[in-house]
This record gives C-alpha cells, sequence and structure tokens, in this order.
C-alpha cells in the first residue's frame, strides 16, 4: 500500500544545489525547508522559536488524479516534545470536519501499528503506548486518500458565489473544477494545544479552518502531465515521472499551513520585492486581471515591508480560485488565493448582474436614478477597488496571523480586524485618504450597514466562530464593524504612536502566538496616558453591542450617497429599494 512513496527520495533532493553544509548536523530535509527562509529571518525565527531543526517535521508525498477527483499519499510526521509530557498525538484533517473526504491507513506510530481515536469530525488521537518526556521525539507514518467534491456551481461569478456554499462552509477550499484542484486540509497537521493540553478547535462551517505550529516541510505532489502544482515554499524542481507525469517538490519552513492546489491551462506572472519573489497564477482569460493582481500584489508587499517589517519568505504567490460561500480570497503562510469571481467580475461588471433573484427590479431603479449616463458607471472602479481591497487583506495575513500567530477559531477578531485595517491603511499610503475614507465607508461601515438593512442584529464581535449565525453576520461584525476599533484607537493615540505600536506588536510576536488584548497592551506602552481608555475602547468594540450608535444607523440613502448624477434619492425609491434588500439577500443565499 503505497509502499514506493514511502521511500522519500533523498539522493535525488540532494543533487540539488544551494544547500549549504550546517556547522553543526541539520538533517538535509530541514536544510532544504529552511531555504524558503531569507538569511537574516533563521536568525530571528531561531530566537523566537530555539533550534529550527526542532520544529514540527512533515514528509508528504501526494499523488492527484483530476480525472477521478482522487488523492492518495503518504506522510511521515516526525515531532519534538518539548516542554510536557505527550501521551497522544492529534492530528486535524479539515475537509474531513464537513464530510468524511479524507481517510487515514495504515498509522503507525514510532513503527508501531495504532488503531486512531477519532473524538470529533476532522479530529484524529493517535494514542501513544507510554507518554513521552520533554527532550523525546515521536514518529507517526501514515497512508492517506481523498475523494475532492466537485465545487459549487455559480462559484466562478460574483453574486453566484456568494450563494455557493462550498460544500459545507469550507469556502470551496477543498474542491474540484475541470481545470483546478483545491486541496487545503488535504495534508493532515499537528494542532496546537491549550493550556489543559486539548487541541485547539476546528472550523465550524464560518470564517477560517485552522493555524498549526511553525514547522518544516517538505513535499512531492505528482500530477498528469499539462498540470501545475502551486504550494508553500521553495520550488526544489518539476521531474518528469517513467509514466508521463511531474513530480513536483516544495521545501517550506517555519510555515503555520501547508496548501496545495493543481491547475491545467494557468499562466502566471513574476517580480521580485526586495528580494522576495512574488508571482500570480491565473486562468488563461483571466490574464489580464492577473497581472493587475501581480502589481497590486507587490505594491502591498512593497508597502507593508517598510512599514511592518520584512516577510520572512523568499517567495509569496497568488493563486487564483473558485472561492464560494462569498469569500473573496483564502490566506496561508507564503500563499493566498484570490477568489476567480473577483477576477471576472474585475473584468466584465456586468457579469455581476447576471442571474439573480431581485436584481432586475434593482437595476430599473438605478436606471431611473441616472437619467442618461449609464447606471453602473462606476461599478468597475468600484469593483477594481474591491479587488485591490482584497489582495491587500491577503497580503496583510501575511503578518497576521502567519507571521503574528492567532486562533483564528476561537478569537478570529485578532487577525481578521488587524488585516483588514491594515489594507485599509495600504489604501490610504498608496492614494491618500480621501480614498481611504470612502474605503472605510464602503467597505466596512457599509457591509455593517448591508447587514442590518437586511434584518441584521448588532452584536459582539469577539468570539468564536461557532457562535456567530451565519457568514453574513461574521462578515458585518468581524470585517466590518470590529476592524474600526483600530481606526477609533488610532484617533485616540494620534498617528504617531499608532505606527510605533503597530511596528513593535509585529516584531514582539514575530514567529509567536499573540493575544486577545496584545496589540492593546502595544499601544498602552506607546501612549501610556491613554491605557485605560484604549482597553475601553476594546470592549466597546469587540465584546459589546454599540454598532448603531458608534457607525450610525443603517441608511440606504447614506450607502448610496445620492443619484448617479448627484441629486437625492427620494422617499419612495428609498424605501423601495429598502424593501428590496432583504429579498435580494435571501436569493443570493439560495
Amino acid at each position: 500500500m503505497l509502499d514506493h512513496l514511502r521511500r522519500w527520495p533523498l539522493l535525488a533532493l540532494l543533487l540539488v544545489p544551494g544547500v549549504a553544509p550546517a556547522g553543526n548536523f541539520v538533517p538535509p530535509e530541514v536544510q532544504f525547508s529552511l531555504q524558503h527562509l531569507k538569511s537574516e529571518e533563521k536568525a530571528r525565527a531561531a530566537q523566537a522559536l530555539g533550534p529550527l531543526e526542532d520544529l514540527p517535521r512533515y514528509q508528504v508525498q501526494l499523488e492527484v488524479d483530476p480525472k477521478t477527483r482522487k488523492v492518495k499519499g503518504h506522510l511521515r510526521v516526525e515531532l519534538f516534545v518539548r516542554t510536557r509530557p505527550l501521551d497522544a498525538v492529534h492530528l486535524r484533517v479539515t475537509p474531513n470536519a464537513f464530510d468524511p473526504r479524507v481517510e487515514l491507513s495504515e498509522v503507525k506510530v514510532d513503527g508501531q501499528p495504532v488503531k486512531p481515536e477519532r473524538p470529533e469530525d476532522g479530529l484524529y488521537r493517535l494514542p501513544l503506548a507510554s507518554p513521552v518526556a520533554p527532550g523525546g521525539s515521536v514518529v507517526v507514518d501514515l497512508d492517506l486518500e481523498a475523494r475532492v467534491p466537485r465545487a459549487q456551481p455559480g462559484s466562478t461569478s460574483l453574486l453566484g458565489s456568494l450563494g455557493a456554499s462550498g460544500g459545507g462552509g469550507d469556502y470551496g477550499a477543498f474542491a474540484a473544477m475541470d481545470d483546478f484542484m483545491s486541496l487545503v486540509g488535504v495534508v493532515p497537521l499537528v494542532p496546537p494545544l491549550d493550556t489543559s493540553g486539548n487541541p485547539w478547535a476546528g472550523p465550524s462551517g464560518v470564517g477560517d479552518l485552522a493555524l498549526y505550529e511553525p514547522s518544516n516541510v517538505l513535499a512531492n505532489v505528482t500530477v498528469p502531465s499539462g498540470w501545475k502544482v502551486f504550494a508553500t515554499g521553495v520550488p526544489m524542481g518539476e521531474l518528469p515521472q517513467k509514466d508521463g507525469r511531474i513530480r513536483y517538490t516544495f521545501a517550506a519552513g517555519a510555515v503555520r499551513d501547508f496548501p496545495v492546489f493543481a491547475s491545467r491551462g494557468y499562466q502566471s506572472a513574476t517580480t521580485t520585492v526586495n528580494g522576495v519573489t512574488v508571482e500570480s497564477h491565473f486562468a488563461a482569460r483571466d490574464t489580464a486581471v492577473g497581472k493587475r493582481v501581480l502589481k497590486y500584489a507587490s505594491d502591498v508587499l512593497t508597502e507593508f515591508e517598510r512599514r511592518l517589517g520584512p516577510l520572512p519568505f523568499k517567495y509569496f504567490r497568488v493563486v487564483e480560485a473558485p472561492l464560494s460561500g462569498g469569500a473573496g480570497g483564502m490566506e496561508f503562510p507564503g500563499l493566498v488565493t484570490v477568489g476567480t469571481s473577483l477576477y471576472r467580475a474585475a473584468a466584465d461588471p456586468n457579469s455581476v448582474l447576471q442571474d439573480v433573484p431581485g436584481m432586475g427590479q434593482m437595476q430599473q431603479l438605478l436606471e431611473s436614478m441616472g437619467g442618461d449616463a449609464a447606471p453602473l458607471g462606476q461599478l468597475g472602479k468600484s469593483l477594481e477597488r474591491t479587488l485591490e481591497f482584497t489582495v491587500a487583506h491577503e497580503v496583510a495575513h501575511q503578518y497576521f496571523a502567519g507571521l503574528v500567530g492567532s486562533d483564528p477559531i476561537h478569537m478570529p477578531v485578532v487577525d481578521e480586524t488587524l488585516a483588514q485595517y491594515a489594507a485599509l491603511l495600504y489604501m490610504e499610503w498608496k492614494y491618500g485618504r480621501p480614498v481611504a475614507e470612502r474605503m472605510r465607508e464602503e467597505t466596512l461601515v457599509g457591509s455593517y450597514h448591508l447587514f442590518r438593512l437586511s434584518g441584521g442584529k448588532d452584536a459582539p464581535a469577539d468570539r468564536p466562530t461557532s457562535e456567530f449565525d451565519d457568514s453574513m453576520q461574521y462578515g458585518a461584525l468581524v470585517y466590518g464593524k470590529a476592524p474600526l476599533l483600530h481606526h477609533a484607537s488610532r484617533k485616540l493615540v494620534g498617528d504617531e504612536a499608532f505606527f510605533k505600536a503597530l511596528r513593535s506588536y509585529v516584531d514582539a510576536y514575530r514567529f509567536k502566538w499573540t493575544c486577545g488584548d496584545c496589540f492593546t497592551r502595544e499601544l498602552a506602552k506607546a501612549s501610556p496616558s491613554k491605557a485605560r481608555e484604549l482597553e475601553q475602547l476594546r470592549v466597546r468594540w469587540w465584546q459589546e453591542a454599540h454598532g448603531d450608535e458608534d457607525l450610525g444607523k443603517p441608511n440606504m440613502g447614506a450607502m448610496l450617497g445620492a443619484g448617479m448624477n448627484g441629486e437625492a434619492l427620494d422617499p419612495e425609491t428609498l424605501k423601495l429599494m429598502e424593501e428590496l434588500l432583504p429579498g435580494l439577500m435571501k436569493g443570493m443565499e439560495e
């Protein structure tokens, strides 16, 4: 059973140039993984994490068959016990949180067969024969086989993707189309443990899927000829196989996740930012937008490296992916995806209006507002801004929580709000405050107001993803309202103290785990006289419900500003649009 996959082709890898021998012995697979880090970042990572050769090690072998949508492979995990005795190894397989999509077999711990326990969907517990004391190690070997579900219909159109469920709440992270396979979560990974020794909670169907301890990964992924593989890490080569398939090899160091994607017919564009190779990968029909995405990603990374500190990795990839459930993108260390729906909408704004229940009536209203002018003349510009803002948000996730780690399931506000506000800051740095203010009103405040107008109720934002009613409430509170805590804090302490604290926060928690009020503490260090008020703001914006008071009561006229030619909307039109909105939103979800 996959015996041929278990023999790692180490000799072939050792022939790859550029791996310098270590002064102290470091296993070759770790040396390959650490090539992913910039030279100066290796020392910073070691200072935060300890010896980098002691990080969890994953050796991954995958064979992907797009025709049958099947994946099979072998995984070896080597864990070094550091702080307290270990009596079991936990493995999280996020696709199984929604359906039994990945099957594990031939599981062994230190060479001895083990029957995995399954305390919950997507989580496996491998009991140890006896606890392993700090300083010891554990090796897990297993085979895996997966069947990837078809992507939800409509995932390539903007409004259609809002209604696509993504196959049970994973936003299309584990899904296949004819020319694209998203295999997020197919590699079982060891979840962090809480203070009681229990693994962190897994995905709830709302929000992100998981985040892990910084680890070293060496992976081979074999696909049919004509297909390409995208993953986190340094590309170690493409090796043709005797049967005509191609084996792609990646090495990743100190990463908190390891996503895998495969595509056919994709094109690429590449540039360099401060020693980071930035790649954009996209479907051939989306070439023009894909090249703009590369420009946006490089612009964002340039700003963030200057103001937040260097990205630790030598490679950063943006991959177009058919996401669903309203997701504009997904973040992973060294790689992000941006939804195909955004590429297509930016290329053809009129496509947004197709086949959406209630949109015909809405369009008639917009036409009546616009007179002779094109009723949706600004839609293209708005969609392009949304595309750039989404890229900025995903790049910001390289810092929050890719570099500054946080629990995305238990405390999603920690990383999501900083990623959202950092994207807003990027718009300010690039285009000026007036543009950033419009984006703040449209994207953050507007998201909250749209939720309220559609019948949603305000609530605290600082809670686990499982406690939100649905993705719309989650988006309005975590992406819309909660990030504005940082705007209020910035107003309170001033720009100098705010940006000093933001940089010190990244530096202090680089490669580490942060906490719910850690950024507030950094702000208090930069502005000690405001410490009490800063904490009060955090409680108000995150733990209480003052959205209507702080952001203004939702009003359709305020959201639209005025008619397309600048005239005020008459009360009858506003009333009709407010009546249409709940039905329109319901139609988008069906």
